[in-house]
């Protein structure tokens, strides 16, 4: 997942390093301090908004997931409903993966 944030952010990064190419050939600024600061604040906003969603669902599922098993183990026909509870905590970091798109693509 990590390669994949990390991808993400080199191709929305292309824009403001074609501009930066563009600034050296015309001597004037690539972009305004303004909207450095806008987009400094949108990739910490995209990796927060993925980071705690990642981490949330890591501990929704070592909880839900521990708890499972112990069932399972008790009583294997409620396996199903189980594999229910650990979806819904992996829908955490989907959650999150698709508020990080939606913010990297308002940079």
């Amino acid at each position: 997942m990590l390669f994949v944030v990390l991808v993400l952010l080199m191709m929305s990064a292309i824009p403001l390093v074609n501009a930066g190419a563009e600034a050296v050939e015309t001597g004037k600024p690539a972009i305004s301090p303004e909207q450095a600061d806008v987009a400094k604040f949108g990739f910490i906003a995209a990796a927060v908004a993925f980071g705690f969603g990642a981490i949330a669902a890591g501990i929704g599922i070592a909880n839900v997931g521990a708890a499972a098993m112990g069932a399972i183990s008790e009583k294997p026909e409620v396996a199903g409903q189980a594999l229910i509870f650990i979806a819904l905590a992996e829908g955490l970091v989907v959650f999150g993966f698709i508020t990080a798109l939606i913010i990297l693509g308002k940079i």
